[in-house]
């Protein structure tokens, strides 16, 4: 699977698009050059909630591998959210080219360094890397596919997930959530929220008695993307998604103006709600003297 981003990241293809090495490397040729910003770690995350779930083709009881190829520095909290797929045994292996923050590749990708960090001066150098890196990867699987470990069936998908996320309560700073748990209860839920036009992802981690939270401290006016995720010891099952908007900030309203005189006049407003100050502008109308 494929996904390119700059501030708002964008599948290319999932896992389960192809199926043949022809098909993949076709799709690579047809692929066009999305520029913009570097969100590092909201690529993580959209990695992590939207191409490594069932239905974009992951298998529970497949590793999981995530090839970062960045050439600049993140402009948003990279380590967080790679941290967040380390903890999941999801691996990361971190690739820079020209401008990269080396610093950066160490601190996003798994252990050990020297298997998993690359370095490269220009885009052409890539091919040098592939060789070493293929045969880094198949080595890595292997090593892991041969650990014994409680391999959870596919067909318990349904049993891992929640259902039924509803957000209530929403105010210009805040909303609740809550949600119907598992048949199997999890460890623990991830709960991943963000502004959808891009930003930087928060995650909380609650119990797996829990059913419901508050966020709050939110962005007034602004539409987040909210995801719940169970987490058990072997696995992680597949998330729960919802969006909303907070409300806008409540405005002063019935402006009035009393109490005139050569240079001075008094105005009144009513209050607005959970206002502790307020700003009051003033300029001589069309354009006269100075605000």
């Amino acid at each position: 699977g494929l996904s390119q981003y700059s501030s708002d990241p964008r599948t290319e293809w999932d896992l389960s698009a192809y199926s043949t090495r022809d098909q993949v490397l076709e799709a690579v040729r047809n692929l066009r050059y999305k520029g913009g910003n570097t969100f590092t770690g909201l690529a993580l995350t959209h990695v992590l909630e939207q191409n490594l779930k069932p239905e974009a083709g992951a298998r529970l009881e497949a590793e999981k591998l995530v090839i970062l190829l960045t050439d600049g520095k993140s402009q948003d909290d990279a380590n967080l959210a790679a941290q967040t797929l380390k903890n999941l045994g999801i691996e990361i292996f971190a690739i820079g080219v020209k401008n990269a923050d080396e610093a950066e590749l160490k601190q996003v990708a798994s252990e050990p360094l020297e298997l998993t960090v690359y370095n490269v001066l220009d885009f052409p150098l890539l091919g040098s890397l592939v060789g070493r890196l293929t045969q880094v990867l198949c080595t890595r699987i292997k090593e892991k596919s041969n650990k014994e470990n409680a391999d959870i069936p596919v067909n318990m998908g349904p049993q891992l997930s929640p259902t039924d996320l509803k957000i209530s309560a929403v105010t210009s700073k805040s909303m609740h959530l809550t949600w119907s748990p598992p048949p199997r209860p999890p460890k623990k839920y991830r709960i991943v929220y963000y502004p959808s036009k891009g930003g930087i992802s928060k995650e909380v981690v609650l119990d797996g008695a829990l059913s419901s939270l508050q966020l709050s401290n939110l962005t007034s006016h602004t539409e987040y993307l909210v995801s719940v995720f169970p987490i058990y010891d072997t696995a992680v099952g597949d998330g729960l998604r919802g969006v909303t908007s907070t409300l806008p900030l409540s405005s002063p309203r019935s402006l009035r103006v009393s109490e005139l005189s050569h240079n001075s006049m008094r105005l009144s407003w009513k209050a607005a709600q959970g206002a502790t100050q307020y700003l009051v502008l003033c300029s001589a109308a069309p354009d006269g003297a100075e605000d």
